[in-house]
């Protein structure tokens, strides 16, 4: 079978290969892979920045977000042939610790988990692969395709689960919340707030193209302006590019009890002056919080699938605007003007 596959390490060494059909060892659910679907991510490990292959692996199968279909479940496992599947991304480690045995492995404690297309686990982008029932998750048949957009949704399905519960440390009504960056993540980060009735803004520097669109269709505002320009103190913040001179903008610039989540993974190395001090007494004196959260656990896998099954259908649709069929990896993998999302396609094989 088709699989796209790097040597961690390697820059430049992605190609699609042909690989055995999947162990039956790895779990009793055959899913036949539909889409994968492309991020930054996908882009350092191509690189050669980090990535891990399986024990006793030289290659690693990429691909962390797919969707698919089941060829064959276990009896009584709650998924048969036919239904449309995403599979989770991280799986606990074998010790485990307290929150991977609570099923809370994305909050691991010892770091030995394993990741799916990342880190010591093959990923999706092949034509077919094998894990147990607790590690698919069944999404609405109607997104089709569009499935490919939960694993990206779990993330930020995690982070507004969490400004949630710290928002509950008091009465907690907020109006507004700013998100930065109108990539998937910062879009679908969006998308989430509409739905729970916020009044969301969206801050990204392109003026033109299917962002800005992208955000009023939501119902959401766009800024292309400079964020010390911007007239808001939001209740939430969702940071979601990673920028240095972003984050240092946003985590002092919320109102009262404000919460910053910050989503977006930065490169080391970057400086900035920063008044720790003054940032310091604005978050002690206003009860502010300033929280970092990546990856997901079930629960959220569920509550994002949720969440796009409820969205328009179109709109989500209009986030992917590039399909690659996996033969030509080499083009999904090189950015263009007018990027969102680009996947992966698999035809029959």
């Amino acid at each position: 079978m088709r699989a796209l596959t790097v040597v961690p390490g390697r820059p430049g060494s992605g190609t699609v290969c042909d690989l055995p059909e999947p162990d039956p060892a790895d779990g009793g659910v055959l899913v036949a892979t539909r889409a994968v679907g492309v991020c930054g991510t996908d882009r350092e490990i191509l690189a050669g920045h980090y990535g891990q292959a399986p024990p006793g692996a030289d290659a690693l199968v990429l691909g962390h977000e797919s969707v698919g279909k089941v060829l064959e479940a276990p009896a009584g496992c709650g998924l048969a042939a036919g239904d449309l599947v995403v599979g989770i991304v991280r799986r606990p480690d074998p010790v485990p610790c307290v929150n991977c045995a609570a099923g809370e492995f994305d909050m691991c404690r010892n770091g030995r988990y394993v990741e799916h297309g990342i880190s010591a686990l093959h990923g999706f982008a092949r034509d077919r692969w094998r894990a147990g029932p607790d590690a698919i998750v069944p999404v609405d048949p109607a997104l089709g395709e569009l499935a490919v957009l939960l694993e990206p949704a779990s993330v930020v399905a995690k982070a507004w689960e969490h400004i949630e519960r710290i928002g509950r440390r008091a009465v907690w009504e907020p109006r507004s919340v700013l998100v930065t960056g109108a990539g998937p993540i910062g879009l679908l980060a969006a998308l989430l707030g509409v739905q729970r009735g916020l009044e969301v803004h969206v801050v990204d520097l392109v003026e033109d193209g299917p962002k800005p669109r992208l955000v009023t269709e939501l119902g959401a505002t766009y800024h292309s302006t400079d964020l010390a320009t911007l007239d808001l103190t939001p209740d939430v913040v969702v940071e979601c590019t990673g920028v240095g001179s972003v984050i240092a903008a946003v985590v002092g610039g919320t109102g009262r009890n404000g919460i910053v989540c910050l989503a977006g993974v930065s490169a080391p190395g970057g400086r900035i002056a920063l008044d720790v001090g003054a940032l310091n007494r604005e978050w002690v004196l206003e009860n502010d919080v300033v929280f970092g959260s990546v990856n997901a656990n079930r629960r959220h896998y569920e509550l994002a699938a949720k969440a796009l099954a409820e969205a328009d259908l179109d709109w989500l649709g209009r986030m992917v605007t590039r399909r690659v069929p996996v033969e030509q990896h080499e083009q999904a993998f090189q950015r263009r003007d007018g990027d969102v999302k680009t996947v992966l396609t698999f035809g029959k094989r």
